[in-house]
């Protein structure tokens, strides 16, 4: 508490001194007081800042949602079943206000409040914030919005608003300054007295603990350790004085000896002297050599010059690579639209075949009732044709009769073979038709079977493809290096060990997929879709450090596709593309929907693919109106819709990718897609293998049944030749007949040459099925045909793509490689300007030279013309003169080592001084700081002692005046010496002795509870009260004794606010305007939960 007073008390000088002002008035107004609830001075005057407006709790504790709940300014009782959530709010204001999970008595660690399932719990806290004590009204408003979450890890994050909603601060220092403005201490029991608390207190046997509960509510156990605090820092400030005083001797000593040597130094003046003309010679020397060193200058310049023409070549070079690149990527998009006009020309014709094969179709339908008609005519006739053979059959026995047994015989036997004949070639016929249809099914079932097989090869492969992203997906919720492939994380501890051995001149990037984040992350898809390949891709600055990162790849990669390198030198900065990008008022680039630290990868993406000149148009119907309108944007090249739609400005492409799988942001979404669609996929599997079953064990069955049919139409052949025979044998005999006879035969003939002629009808609309069959199925066929036609343009236009795409990325490369030829070049000539630079700077410089030394020597030059009228030039090299002057320094050197160096010297002795000076007066000033401390110290215990004197005997004056309410008495008996409180009550006026609160029963007890902690409100200062089920061992008469002094005290108190939590209806209550009753209602649990926290409540 402390260091929070001293961290605000400039803030507000005065707020301190509020509490010990009213303290005298109380003091002044004892006399005339009946009881601690009249102790209200100028209650009118005194800001109601600090107190409780409202609270919302979400996924607190047990809870989903609790609140918002608002509270009044005076008395608010929180009323409801246990379970209901009550506790859940005192806790929740506790921790919102500062406090710490031991204080709840609810939990050992803050991360317990978060409730099972969820991932964070919010609590929302509104204080007041007006009147005179109001903490910064013009920042914060008339209310202060206190905002926590607790992460299921234990975190805990504050957020400050306020009134209307803006975010003021985030530190919780700024938390602890408001809660020391409004004098707020929820870890104070007198302020906040929990369930668990009451309960401790009611129980505690130990005198010395309620003494420490009086010591804590009062605030002076927090003085007491800022005293021990205080006397701790002064031993350590004495031996600081120690010290220092042993230090402060031998620095008067050095100081002395730097004094003897500063007056002891001895002029050398003559050896600066010659040292100076030594060094004007120097100077020539060196303006000499200077002039020769702008040979090799020059030199360098005339190379550099010649230099410049190979990367112009180099220049031209690139750009006709370039120039060939793009044509060839025209080329391949005229070859595309070609294509597509194809697909589209064949579409209509394979539409065309559709409809004549379905034309087909119908007309073979029709023959087929023609067929099943015929069929049906041939029946009757054969009907028809029975009926006339059984009447011939009984004549032709009347005849026998009378011809005898042995013609008899013979015409049975006749009748009897053509029967058998005419049901042989009917059972001949059939067999023939079931074979037929045999074979058609077997062949339509085999077409299925391979069809079948394709589809599940397809499904197959993405079940593989999806568990392996499955794979990668859950390795990646502990390493992101996983979506970018299984032996990425490898690769990279593999890189940073060869740059640590310093294989690497500059360390490569990548996967520069890993290295860029999203904005927006719904544009995932789109910008997955855009970059491809390139977000596996590394990028090196050099050819070298590619070679060694091949190497790597090598080793790591040692089956597998390895991923692209980029070789491009790394740049500090990321290009300025404000020329060359597009800006779209409406539509971000790639370049503007990505966050890229680096700039080598930015630069890299630049170069690449043009993601400056990319736009990102959400949905795909704008991005087409605006790609391919009458004024598309300018600067850009394409752009990519939400589902990864590719849309240039004269054609589009749709992707094949529905989910991004390196970029996504939610891994969870991700992996329970993936897994909801392998679920699918194996479900569709497990019924495509039943269907592939299926149809095996159909084309088995029908091909058993052909081959039967085979055997069974050959064994009919066979005897139906035999019964021929046999026929033709015995239609030789002539035999007489009747006319009637004769006249039957006749009928019989007509029929059996109506069933020929049927027959006939009936094998001609045979024909015509198989006809019209065989035009249906050649129809059908040029129908599929078409269509497998147009699929190989579809993959031959997916192959011009590819193409495409590569000859794009080739055009970029080729650019890119101009671009580079084009900065060397520029770099080279501007190498070359500052050679011209350098030179022109060397000649001034020599100038400049030239003319300083020629005013230094003009005094000179004249008394040496008396002497010899003719110049000596200096022929000694700058080497041997830096030799001389090398030995000159050495011997003043030498000499100043006897005497010390002037300068040196005059630095030590004015150094010692102020080291003394400095250290005699930090020894003053502590030695004077701690005897003023010590007369402080003194003066603060006294006060101490004077306050708590003070306290205790009001603690005991409105201990005891509480008590008399209720007619009984009592005393409190502090000992400050042993730090021991004795509280002993006797409950009715019978004079009996006193006895311990542990003799009393359990709501006598509390009562006697509510007496104490009535009176410590009475005795400290707090914006609010509250109160955990204060009469849950109390009778009626207790708990109606206790709330009416309660409600007498808080409704006298009406600056102050008063929260009271309690299981109890409160339905007895006055109606009045300072109190406020919020009724909580039953949380749905399970009837063991809520009996087994019934029984921890009690």
């Amino acid at each position: 508490m402390s260091k929070r007073i001293s961290a605000t008390g400039n803030e507000n000088p005065n707020k301190r001194r509020k509490s010990a002002a009213k303290e005298e008035e109380e003091k002044a107004n004892d006399g005339d007081q009946e009881g601690p609830t009249q102790s209200q001075p100028c209650a009118r005057d005194v800001s109601d800042a600090g107190i409780v407006e409202s609270i919302t709790l979400k996924n607190f504790m047990c809870h989903s949602l609790l609140g918002p709940f608002d509270f009044g300014s005076n008395v608010n009782f929180v009323v409801g079943n246990n379970g209901s959530g009550k506790s859940a709010i005192l806790t929740a204001l506790i921790a919102a206000l500062g406090g710490n999970a031991h204080a709840t008595n609810r939990g050992s660690s803050l991360k317990e409040f978060v409730k099972e399932g969820e991932s964070a719990a919010d609590v929302t806290v509104t204080l007041r914030n007006k009147g005179r004590d109001a903490y910064k009204p013009e920042v914060y408003g008339s209310v202060i919005i206190v905002d926590l979450r607790i992460t299921r890890e234990g975190i805990r994050t504050y957020k400050l608003r306020s009134k209307s909603g803006q975010v003021i601060s985030t530190k919780k220092e700024e938390l602890l300054s408001i809660l020391d403005n409004f004098n707020i201490q929820v870890n104070n029991p007198v302020s906040v007295l929990t369930q668990e608390m009451s309960k401790h207190f009611l129980h505690s046997k130990d005198e010395r603990e309620k003494y420490m509960f009086f010591m804590k509510a009062t605030q002076l156990e927090q003085m007491r350790e800022d005293f021990l605090s205080i006397k701790d820092t002064k031993q350590i400030t004495e031996e600081t004085i120690k010290q220092h005083s042993k230090c402060l001797k031998k620095l008067k000593q050095n100081y002395l000896e730097k004094e003897d040597c500063f007056k002891s130094l001895a002029s050398l003046d003559e050896m600066h002297t010659k040292l100076e003309e030594l060094q004007k010679q120097m100077a020539w020397a060196l303006v000499a050599e200077m002039e020769k060193d702008l040979e090799p200058i020059k030199e360098r310049l005339q190379v550099d010059r010649r230099s410049t023409e190979k990367y112009d070549e180099k220049v031209d070079e690139w750009k006709n690579k370039v120039d060939q690149a793009e044509n060839k990527y025209k080329q391949l998009q005229e070859q595309l639209e070609e294509i597509t006009q194809q697909v589209q020309d064949l579409q209509n014709k394979c539409a065309e075949r559709k409809a004549e094969s379905q034309k087909r179709n119908s007309l073979f339908k029709a023959s087929e009732v023609t067929v099943h008609t015929c069929r049906a005519s041939l029946r009757v006739l054969e009907k028809d044709k029975a009926q006339l053979s059984s009447r011939i059959k009984d004549l032709k026995l009347s005849i026998s009769q009378k011809t005898g047994a042995k013609g008899h015989v013979r015409a049975e036997r006749v009748e009897q073979i053509k029967a058998e004949l005419e049901n042989l070639n009917h059972q001949i016929s059939t067999l023939g038709q079931q074979i037929n249809q045999y074979q058609h099914v077997s062949i339509s079932a085999k077409d299925e079977q391979e069809k079948m097989k394709r589809e599940y090869m397809v499904l197959q492969r993405s079940i593989d493809a999806n568990s392996r992203n499955l794979q990668i997906m859950e390795k990646s919720c502990s390493n992101q290096l996983q979506r970018f492939g299984e032996h990425m994380p490898a690769l990279l501890n593999a890189i940073q060990e060869a740059h640590r051995k310093g294989q690497f001149k500059h360390i490569p990037r990548g996967p520069l997929g890993h290295l860029i984040s999203l904005k927006d992350p719904e544009q995932a898809l789109a910008v997955e879709v855009c970059l491809k390949g390139y977000l596996q891709a590394f990028t090196c600055d050099n050819y070298e450090d590619e070679k060694v990162l091949q190497g790597l790849m090598a080793k790591v990669f040692s089956g597998g596709q390895r991923p692209a390198i980029i070789t491009s030198p790394f740049l500090p900065r990321v290009h300025d593309t404000r020329q060359r990008a597009v800006n779209h008022p409406q539509y971000p680039s790639v370049l503007q929907a990505l966050e890229i630290d680096d700039p080598v990868v930015a630069n890299c993406l630049i170069d690449q693919i043009g993601i400056e000149r990319i736009l990102l148009i959400k949905n795909r119907t704008e991005a087409r109106r605006v790609m391919q309108g009458s004024n598309p944007p300018q600067n850009c090249s394409q752009a990519f819709s939400q589902d990864g739609d590719q849309i240039f400005k004269n054609r589009n492409y749709s992707s094949d990718q529905t989910r991004a799988k390196r970029l996504s942001v939610n891994t969870e979404d991700e992996i329970r897609h993936l897994k909801t669609t392998l679920e699918n996929q194996e479900a569709q599997k497990v019924c495509f293998q039943k269907q592939m079953k299926k149809v095996d064990e159909d084309i088995k069955q029908n091909e058993a049944l052909r081959r039967r049919a085979h055997v069974d139409q050959k064994t009919a052949k066979d005897k139906a030749t035999k019964l021929e025979l046999e026929l033709t044998d015995l239609q030789n005999v002539e035999e007489s007949q009747s006319e009637d006879l004769i006249v039957l035969e006749e009928e019989l003939q007509d029929v059996v040459a109506k069933i020929s002629d049927q027959c006939t009808e009936y094998e001609e609309a045979k024909a015509q099925l198989a006809s019209l069959k065989a035009d249906y199925e050649k129809a059908e066929q040029d129908y599929k045909q078409h269509k497998e036609t147009i699929n190989s343009i579809v993959e031959e236009a997916d192959l011009i793509k590819d193409e495409l795409s590569k000859s794009d990325q080739e055009v970029m490369k080729f650019k890119h490689h101009q671009k580079h030829y084009d900065d060397k070049r520029s770099a080279h000539l501007r190498s070359i300007q500052t050679l011209e630079a350098q030179l022109k700077s060397k000649e001034e410089e020599i100038e400049f030279e030239m003319n300083s030394f020629n005013l230094l020597i003009q005094a000179s030059v004249a008394k040496a013309t008396k002497i010899c009228p003719e110049r000596i030039d200096v022929r000694r090299t700058a080497k041997t003169l830096d030799t001389e002057i090398t030995r000159l320094k050495v011997k003043i050197s030498t000499k100043q080592g006897q005497q010390g160096d002037r300068k040196d010297i005059v630095k030590q002795y004015h150094g010692a001084l102020e080291n003394y000076k400095s250290m005699l007066e930090q020894v003053t000033n502590l030695k004077s700081f701690i005897k003023n401390l010590n007369s402080v110290i003194n003066e603060r215990v006294k006060v101490y002692a004077e306050l708590r004197r003070s306290l205790s005997t009001r603690c005991k004056y409105y201990f005891y005046t509480m008590l008399t309410q209720r007619g009984c008495s009592g005393s409190m008996i502090f000992n400050h010496k042993n730090e021991t409180l004795s509280i002993s009550v006797q409950p009715f006026q019978d004079g009996t002795d006193l006895s311990d609160m542990r003799s009393l029963s359990g709501g006598e007890r509390s009562f006697s509870t509510v007496c104490f902690v009535l009176s410590l409100w009475a005795i400290t200062e707090a914006p609010f009260r509250c109160l955990d089920e204060f009469d849950v061992y109390m009778d009626l008469v207790n708990r109606r004794i206790s709330m009416d002094m309660m409600m007498k005290v808080a409704t006298g108190q009406h600056y102050r606010q008063f929260i009271f939590l309690t299981p109890q209806n409160m339905s007895s209550l006055p109606v009045t305007r300072n109190i406020h009753v919020l009724r909580l209602k039953d949380q749905e649990r399970e009837k063991n939960d809520s009996q087994q926290r019934q029984n921890e409540d009690e």
